[in-house]
């Protein structure tokens, strides 16, 4: 089986190489500088090139503070280059993967959010991604929307690896606690795209297998709590700790704005996919223990 990817460092690019070999999958990835989502002319030929079996459009614009300030390149990035790989599975007859985001939602509801509620973006980043969606929406009906949340992995940027390095230097940490979601492994989203990826091949016809789904981590939490078990898993690994202040959302203000409630409701994944990530808590310890070895190792617990 292949499957062209889009991007090539990003954390489920990596997760999606990392986990390939062993699932008996050919991941060939297409990136900058040659493939470029904010040169949308650029995508569509490379990715036909390679000739795939499906298509994952992994490469996205996520600087969600910054695409305030620089709207157009996030639209450009996340609408029309999702578009141009759309276009392109389409030509091929091949399914298309598309990943979103829980921002695609306001964080107003007090239940985790089904796939069918309706869509509020609160700033730039989760709008140029719902562009994204009905892009990809329109150029294939042969498509997978996988919407996630609070994406962390052993490499890249990211939450886990934030809060390791700052605790490094500092011995306490002002974390928000009133914005709730799911922690989720960029390498159970890998296992879980190559899962859905499989389904769609296997059963072309079958069309409730398209569509849009939500696939996360199992249970919730927030912040500040996600930070303490971060700390409590690295000081047992030998890795650096620090004590977590819980703060609101209002004293820590940020150019774009947050959803309070980013739970996503994952039982349309399991239900027809059979797909289900394992829990965040499950997932995090063996993450922390990559990052303390490669990021720490002869340091010691500060």
């Amino acid at each position: 089986m292949r499957i062209a990817v889009t991007g090539r460092n990003g954390q489920v690019v990596r997760s999606l190489i990392e986990r390939a070999a062993a699932a008996n999958v050919d991941v060939q990835t297409v990136a900058r500088p040659e493939v470029d989502l904010a040169r949308p002319e650029t995508v569509e030929a490379a990715l036909m090139d390679l000739r795939p079996n499906a298509i994952v459009n992994a490469a996205a614009y996520t600087a969600v503070d910054l695409a305030e300030s620089e709207p157009s390149l996030a639209y450009l990035v996340n609408g029309a280059g999702a578009d141009a790989a759309a276009r392109a599975a389409a030509k091929l007859k091949v399914p298309i993967v598309q990943l979103s985001t829980d921002y695609v939602f306001d964080g107003s509801l007090d239940r985790p959010y089904r796939e069918d509620d309706p869509t509020k973006p609160l700033g730039v980043y989760g709008d140029s991604k719902l562009g994204g969606e009905r892009a990809v929406s329109a150029a294939s009906d042969n498509h997978v929307i996988l919407r996630t949340a609070w994406v962390y992995s052993p490499f890249g940027k990211n939450f886990v690896r934030t809060m390791l390095a700052l605790a490094d230097k500092r011995e306490q940490l002002s974390v928000v606690s009133d914005q709730r979601g799911t922690p989720t492994n960029a390498l159970d989203i890998a296992d879980g795209i190559i899962a859905v990826v499989r389904n769609l091949l296997d059963r072309p016809s079958a069309q409730e297998l398209r569509g849009i789904f939500h696939m996360t981590g199992g249970g919730d939490t927030n912040w500040a709590e996600f930070a303490t078990a971060i700390f409590a898993a690295s000081a047992a690994a030998g890795g650096p700790s620090a004590r977590v202040v819980p703060i609101t959302t209002a004293e820590y203000p940020t150019p774009a704005r947050r959803p309070a409630n980013s739970r996503l409701d994952n039982g349309r994944l399991v239900n027809i996919h059979g797909v289900h990530l394992p829990h965040w808590q499950q997932s995090l310890q063996g993450c922390i223990g990559r990052i303390i070895a490669h990021d720490f190792q002869g340091k010691g617990a500060r």
